[in-house]
């Protein structure tokens, strides 16, 4: 249908080729099959010129509103492809939050008024298929496979952490091997309950040394009030603790012995027809500061 309404709109089997970015054998041929399917000449066609017949007539003046409705759809899709708005959906574990993603939401909802943003914080393993989100944010280790990851976010440092009095009962480790023998305050992930290793440097590298699990938490903020009461170590970011190592209610143990995590990954699905909404953010997670 829409080969003929603009061979009749260009009056000629050429001119619609063009218009169309078809060959002129092919529009020839589709307007035929048309004419075969409804039984009917449409078109008087000469070597010189072609012409609508009287039915013709009657169908592309009764036609020619749904096309053009129909391409006025498809050019504001086109046009909304590259607009940004919509919904972005994003999933992110709780400790993005405070370190860096909040701060990023705030700049990129005044940056882009016309999307609505939902943020939902989950530190499980995200289906990027089924849960419907745009993107996860995650570490390495949860990333989805065959899936794009673009580093966002700054570099995380780890500490070893513990309160004054429950290093004046149970002793100051000295040695990463030391924790061995202390009580720990261990992360969990949510789903699994797996724990989040204790890593540190050594002259054989990195390598994982675990206390015996005395609490088991998926949240950071818990942690850390457990090791103010003096319940054991706890292995946390140490951005999370900086107030409280400061004030001296925490005592950070082994500074040059814990490594740096590596920086949270943005994942998504496909880089192919990404929206707008979701290209913009990844844009302005990578020039922001600190990313």
């Amino acid at each position: 249908m829409s080969v003929f309404v603009e061979v009749a709109r260009a009056r000629g089997f050429r001119a619609a080729a063009s218009a169309l970015n078809l060959g002129a054998g092919s529009v020839s041929e589709a307007v035929q099959r048309f004419e075969y399917r409804l039984g009917v000449r449409l078109f008087e066609r000469s070597t010189r010129s072609v012409a609508l017949t009287a039915a013709g007539q009657r169908l592309y003046e009764q036609s020619l509103p749904a096309i053009a409705d129909l391409e006025s759809a498809v050019r504001e899709l086109k046009d909304s492809k590259d607009a940004v708005s919509g919904n972005l959906r994003l999933s992110a574990p709780r400790t993005a939050g405070r370190f860096f993603l909040d701060k990023l939401i705030e700049d990129y909802a005044l940056k882009f008024p016309d999307v609505k943003i939902e943020l939902i914080y989950d530190d499980s393993k995200v289906d990027l298929v089924a849960s419907g989100v745009d993107a996860a944010i995650r570490s390495a280790t949860m990333l989805e496979q065959d899936s794009h990851a673009i580093p966002i976010g700054p570099h995380l440092d780890m500490a070893v952490v513990a309160s004054p009095e429950y290093l004046r009962q149970s002793g100051k480790p000295s040695l990463p091997e030391e924790v061995l023998s202390h009580d720990g305050i261990c992360f969990a992930f949510d789903q699994t309950g797996q724990l989040a290793p204790w890593n540190f440097t050594s002259k054989q590298g990195v390598v994982t040394i675990m206390p015996k699990p005395r609490i088991v938490a998926n949240d950071l903020q818990s942690m850390l009030g457990f090791a103010q009461a003096g319940l054991g170590l706890a292995y946390v970011y140490a951005e999370s603790a900086k107030d409280l190592i400061a004030d001296a209610r925490l005592i950070h143990l082994f500074k040059r012995e814990t490594p740096s995590l590596p920086r949270y990954s943005i994942n998504y699905r496909s880089k192919r027809l990404m929206p707008a909404r979701l290209r913009e953010f990844i844009d302005l997670a990578k020039a922001s500061k600190g990313m």
